[in-house]
Parts: C-alpha cells; sequence; structure tokens
C-alpha cells in the first residue's frame, strides 16, 4: 500500500501502520480513511496530502 506525506507539516500516513490514536485499524488504505479523517499532527484534511 502506498503511503501519503501531509505537505503542510510532513507527516507520513503508512497504511501498514494507521492512526491508532484516531482509530484507524493498521491496514487502513489512505482511500479507505473517513472524509472528516486529519492530519494528526497539523489538523489538515485528506486534500494536503500526496502520494510519496
Amino acid at each position: 500500500m502506498k503511503k501519503y506525506v501531509c505537505e503542510p507539516c510532513g507527516y507520513v500516513y503508512d497504511p501498514e501502520v494507521g492512526d491508532p490514536d484516531a482509530g484507524i485499524a493498521a491496514g487502513t488504505a489512505f482511500e479507505d480513511l473517513p472524509e472528516d479523517w486529519v492530519c494528526p499532527l497539523c489538523g489538515v484534511d485528506k486534500s494536503a496530502f500526496v502520494e510519496e
């Protein structure tokens, strides 16, 4: 699965890890994240992420 980088802050969403603090299970593809998911570091929405 592809990783995605938050352009404003550099956070990398790794689908193999997920986002456990937000209740996102490991193995969740970026495309399958809820529409209201935001970057855990800076709070921007998914539109600010680019494929790594």
